[in-house]
Formats: C-alpha cells, sequence, structure tokens
C-alpha cells in the first residue's frame, strides 16, 4: 500500500469523493452539536403546533383562539385611545405582537397584545413627542421609533438570559400582582358603563346589567352541562344573537369606537415603514427612557403571566425565549405601524379556560383579529360591549388569589403587608414599579430575618484558648450583631473563630472579619481563623499568620464581592 495513502484520494467507482462526503457529514454533526447548545442553553423546544400532552386539540385551540380575538377587539381599541393614537394602530399592534409571540415565544397558550401598563406611558411619550416636532402626527412616530429601542432591549434581555431572574419574585409578590391586576381589569371595564361621559342610567343601566350578567351565567353554567364548547364565546354569541334579533339599544364595538372619536375597525394590511424621525443624539436621549420603561414593563408583566400560565396549566415555559419573541414583537411593530404591547393576562386566561394550550390558539387569535380587520368589521362591529365586559368580570373572579383570605392569619404578618403593597401600588401606580417594589421589601425581609440568625458558641479549652464557633451566614445585615459576639479586651492571648457552621457572603463580612482582627492584633494577642474559602482568605489582610489551612475540611464558594480580581490583586501587592 502507498506510504502516502490519504482519505481524500479515496472515490468510488463512479468517482464520488468519500472525502467530501465525510466534509458533509461533518458539518452536519457539527450543527446538530450546535442546535444542542442553543437548546440547552436557550430552552428551545421542538415547535409543537398543538400541545396534546396537556389536553389541547385543534378543536379546542381554534375555538379558544376566536373567543380571545373577540375580546381583543375592545381591549386594544380602548388601550390605544389611552395613548391617544389611532384604534387602528392598537388592533395592528395585538395583531403582530399576538403572531410573533404565539409562533415564537416561550409560552404556548399565553396572549399577547396592546396592553394598559404600556398604553399609560405611551401617553406622555406621544404628547411629547408632538410638542418636540410641532406636527400633531410626530408623537406616533417617536412611538415606532421607542418600540424599536424597547425591542432591540428586550431581545437582549432574553439573549442574556435575564428572564431567569423572575424566579426571584416571591409568591406573595405574585398573589399582589395577581390580585392588583384583577382590580385593575375590573376598574377598567367599569369604564364601559359610561356614554359620552356620563353613567348610563334608566333602562340602558338594566339591559346592560341584564346582559353582562346573562354572559356570565352562560360561562359559569355551560362548562356543567358540556366542555366541548368554550363557554366564553356562546355567551358572546348568544348575548349578541339576544341583541340584534330583540333589536335591543346597548353600546357595541361600533358605537363604543364611534363614541370615542373612531370611524370603525375596518383596514387594509399593516405596511412597512420607517419611522419618520430626524435620527439624531436628541432623538435617542429623548426616546431612550422610554425604551427602557417600556421594556421593563413589558418584561415584567409577561414574565409574570408566564408563571402564573405555567402554574394554571402545570407546565413550564422558557421565560428568556418569551424576552426574544416580545422583543422581536415590538420591534415588528415598530416597522409595521403597530402599538406594541406584551403579554395579556386577563386574554392569557380566557384563552386558558377556554381549552387552549398550543401556538394555534394564538395563532388563530391573531388571524382572526386581522381577518376581522379586513374582512368582518362590520358583524365584529355589532357585538355588544356588555358580552365582552361580562366575559373580563368572569377573568376578574377567575384571576383574584381568593385564598388570599384563607391564608390572612396563617403567614407571616411580612408576607401579608408584601401582598397589601403590590395589590394598592398595581392600582395606584403600575405593575412594573408593584412587582419591583415587593421584591425589594421582602428581600430586605428576608436579610432582616437572617441577619438574626447569626450565633457564637464560645468556650475556653484546656489550654487557655477562646474559641468562638460561628453559625449561619455572615453578611452586610448581621454586622453589628456580629462583633457583639465578641469581648476583645478580656480575651485571653490565643483566640480561635471556627466559621465551620458558617459562611463568608459579601465584602461586608470580609471587611468585619479584616477590622476585628485587627482589633485583636493591635491588643496583642493572637487569632486564628479556621475553616474559610480560599477566596475569603486571599481577601483578608495578613491571611498567613491569622489562619489556619485545614486543606480537608475548608469549603469551596466564592464571596459576592465587588471587583474581586482587583482586590486580589491589592491584597497581593501588599
Amino acid at each position: 500500500m502507498d506510504s502516502n495513502f490519504s482519505f481524500s484520494r479515496i472515490h468510488d467507482a463512479q468517482g464520488v469523493n468519500l472525502n467530501s462526503i465525510h466534509s458533509q457529514w461533518a458539518i452536519i454533526e457539527n450543527k446538530s452539536i450546535f442546535a444542542a447548545y442553543l437548546k440547552k442553553r436557550y430552552s428551545l423546544k421542538p415547535f409543537q403546533l398543538i400541545d396534546r400532552t396537556n389536553g389541547g386539540s385543534i378543536k379546542n385551540d381554534l375555538l379558544s383562539g376566536l373567543t380571545v380575538a373577540l375580546a381583543l377587539v375592545p381591549e386594544a381599541v380602548a388601550f390605544a385611545f389611552v395613548a391617544g393614537i389611532s384604534p387602528i394602530v392598537g388592533l395592528y399592534g395585538a395583531f403582530m405582537m399576538g403572531l410573533v409571540t404565539a409562533i415564537f415565544g416561550g409560552r404556548p397558550g399565553m396572549i399577547s397584545g396592546a396592553t394598559g401598563a404600556m398604553a399609560v406611558v405611551m401617553v406622555s411619550l406621544v404628547s411629547e413627542g408632538n410638542q418636540l416636532a410641532g406636527a400633531e402626527t410626530a408623537g406616533l412616530q417617536y412611538l415606532f421609533a421607542t418600540l424599536l429601542l424597547a425591542g432591540l432591549i428586550q431581545v437582549s434581555a432574553g439573549v442574556l438570559r435575564l428572564g431567569k431572574f423572575v424566579r426571584m419574585i416571591p409568591h406573595s409578590v405574585m398573589m399582589g400582582f395577581v390580585n392588583g391586576l384583577a382590580i385593575v381589569i375590573f376598574i377598567s371595564q367599569l369604564g364601559m358603563f359610561k356614554s359620552k361621559g356620563e353613567w348610563l342610567g334608566g333602562s340602558s343601566l338594566w339591559i346592560m346589567l341584564g346582559l353582562v350578567a346573562m354572559t356570565m351565567l352562560i360561562m359559569a353554567l355551560l362548562p356543567l352541562v358540556t366542555k366541548k364548547i368554550p363557554a366564553a364565546l356562546t355567551g358572546i354569541i348568544v348575548v349578541s344573537l339576544v341583541v340584534i334579533l330583540g333589536d335591543l339599544e346597548t353600546e357595541t364595538v361600533k358605537s363604543f369606537i364611534v363614541a370615542n372619536g373612531g370611524e370603525g375597525i375596518k383596514a387594509g394590511l399593516p405596511s412597512f415603514q420607517i419611522p419618520l424621525i430626524a435620527f439624531s443624539l436628541e432623538t435617542l436621549f429623548f426616546i431612550a427612557p422610554y425604551a427602557f420603561i417600556l421594556a421593563a414593563i413589558g418584561l415584567i408583566e409577561s414574565l409574570m403571566t408566564l408563571n402564573l400560565i405555567d402554574e394554571l396549566t402545570d407546565t413550564h415555559g422558557s421565560g428568556n425565549r418569551e424576552c426574544v419573541a416580545q422583543g422581536a414583537g415590538n420591534i415588528l411593530n415598530g416597522f409595521f405601524g403597530g402599538m406594541g404591547g406584551c403579554a395579556m393576562i386577563g386574554q392569557s386566561i380566557i384563552n386558558i379556560k377556554s381549552g387552549g394550550r398550543g401556538r394555534l390558539s394564538g395563532i388563530t387569535a391573531a388571524l382572526a383579529l386581522l381577518f376581522f380587520i379586513l374582512f368582518g368589521s362590520s358583524y365584529i362591529e355589532q357585538v355588544p360591549i356588555a358580552a365582552l365586559v361580562g366575559v373580563m368580570f368572569m377573568v376578574v373572579l377567575g384571576t383574584f388569589a381568593w385564598s388570599t383570605f384563607k391564608v390572612w392569619n396563617k403567614v407571616p404578618n411580612a408576607d401579608m403587608i408584601v401582598i397589601i403593597l403590590v395589590t394598592v401600588i398595581t392600582v395606584l401606580f403600575d405593575l412594573a414599579i408593584a412587582v419591583l417594589a415587593g421584591v425589594i421589601v421582602s428581600s430586605l425581609v428576608f436579610a432582616w430575618e437572617n441577619a438574626k440568625r447569626i450565633r457564637a458558641r464560645k468556650y475556653v479549652d484546656d489550654h487557655g484558648v477562646k474559641h468562638y464557633e460561628i453559625y449561619g451566614p455572615l453578611f452586610f445585615g448581621c454586622i453589628e450583631l456580629f462583633n457583639s459576639k465578641f469581648d476583645v479586651k478580656n480575651d485571653p492571648e490565643e483566640v480561635i473563630i471556627d466559621f465551620k457552621e458558617s459562611r463568608i457572603v459579601d465584602q461586608s463580612a470580609i471587611e468585619c472579619i479584616n477590622k476585628l482582627t485587627e482589633r485583636y492584633l493591635k491588643d496583642g494577642k493572637n487569632i486564628h481563623l479556621r475553616h474559610l474559602s480560599s477566596d475569603c482568605v486571599k481577601l483578608i489582610k495578613r491571611a498567613e499568620k491569622i489562619y489556619e489551612v485545614n486543606v480537608l475540611e475548608d469549603p469551596d464558594y466564592f464571596v459576592a464581592i465587588d471587583n474581586f480580581r482587583q482586590a486580589q490583586n491589592a491584597l497581593a501587592n501588599k
């Protein structure tokens, strides 16, 4: 055999280069490895249009999606009016957000669209944009540009895997979140009982209440008879037929839009357009704060809703994937003239309660909404507002955590305070602020409770050596209590501090140990530290004199300290 034999020279009878085949297999193998890496790192699950493992079916997804589409119309229109923009922009936003997140999102069955939490921020953005450019339509263009930047921020959050931090949200904050959101949804529906700014009265009010009650009764009783058709969709259809056939005078989708200055929901397909603004630093400084606020609100509400849907369906979604999908949806809105949005807890619950489980339900809702805009506007505009209000009232009843009253005297007082705090802030201010406030208060309570757990067992051995055996984590919250355990002046010449049952958590703890050792050394006493991790030893001054190394028993963990490498280098140079 030729000593220079190589694989590249092998050909079969037809002249096929086997080396080329080998290279192709190598490429395929590398792609498979890369795909597996992406799947593991970003929770990329196979695309499933229908989730049959969780009770999903084509029929349920289609009918629940249609139900959600009907409920989306007045919501999208109302939020567009809140933001001071055309209702068509709100409908486009609901369609694009719903479609993108349904296909690419991390939580099948969750519905996204235009939301009130983001619309409230958009009010001042559109208003200030109009003033900045001196034109009535300029604010809308600034909104589109802001959505592009907000979308990029959300995509970045997903790529950097920041969605995992939703795990840091305590259950008490979650309960306050759903309670506050239920109240907000309820209050928003009360506005539907007004006509031309005045509260309904007389026969108009009684008709409205009767139709709302009829819708709620159908939704409550129909599941007891059959679950093959969505109760919400049945309620909307039945009440609509009663109004149309009975020729009842009540508010409809059409009259609601007209009363708020619109003309209807009929429009064409959204078209691509780059925002018509001056791209400059001044523009960037103007839209950047709004973009960060909108991105934060969208991500927090979406991830909280994802957690809630996870609990309702006993499944697990991908927060990071949802962040990327939410960002992509907002970027698409910025280029195609939608108002953007995020996950909608009300519509998501309608979808889940109606049997929607897979991506098909969200896709159906988005495409049905587009169909309404293009072809079915004349029919959808006849749907009575009372039927949609009844559906939302049932959502309120299903969203509110009634178990809050059962645990009132059973959970710690701090948790009840957090629940009430998050609920109140959600109603009075904003969802994002409420969740952040709840997490901060819960974190402070946790730190305070753990700060009280630092303990020290003291004894003097037969050789006259004073021992301090430390129990509990040592961090910024318990520094004062930790220092109070030591009696530097009255301690003997030799002192041993044992951290076997403790852990050094942060920089404050490191500095505390440094100062304590300096106090002992200043009094001419010898101090020995035991069972510290290697990184703690490197950061403690004069460690070679005061630390006893026990290779077999010393723990191995890292300390949460700022600029760890710089601190090590600084100590090494001393």
